[in-house]
């Protein structure tokens, strides 16, 4: 978590420089982003994002595979580096309204696409190949 300077009500070098504070406890005991094995693991992450994205191009038919969500299919509309996050993403235009948004995100435009037909994936969950549409029609007259 950011401290505030505004909720502690000193500035940002006070309270780095403090012994008493939730970040101090942190770092004596190595939690989170003091953690060498969550850094480590975190930039592992965002190696292997960056050596994805670089694969990908506009136009891709792809497939995201987030977690704790059924896979998506859909076309890459944007590859690379966002003002909302830091690391490389991926910009897909979903075949279903699965999405979050028409690729605006916080106030700049990186795609268009109708609305939650949209999302931002981090480069790792998305496999490009050749992934074409769902077919809805479960009862095709090709099966019977």
């Amino acid at each position: 978590a950011v401290v505030s300077t505004q909720s502690t009500g000193m500035s940002k070098e006070e309270y780095e420089s403090r012994e008493d504070t939730v970040q101090a406890f942190k770092k004596k005991n190595k939690l989170g982003r003091f953690n060498p094995e969550v850094q480590a693991k975190l930039a592992a992450q965002e190696q292997e994002n960056k050596e994805r994205a670089l694969k990908m191009n506009v136009g891709d038919r792809c497939e995201a595979n987030t977690p704790n969500q059924p896979a998506r299919r859909g076309e890459i509309m944007f590859v690379g580096e966002t003002n909302f996050k830091a690391g490389y993403w991926v910009g897909v235009k979903f075949d279903e309204p699965v999405g979050k948004h028409d690729g605006l995100v916080e106030g700049k435009r990186y795609f268009t696409c109708q609305n939650k037909y949209g999302a931002m994936v981090q480069p790792r969950y998305v496999e490009v190949g050749d992934f074409p549409p769902l077919d809805d029609d479960l009862f095709s007259d090709d099966e019977i």
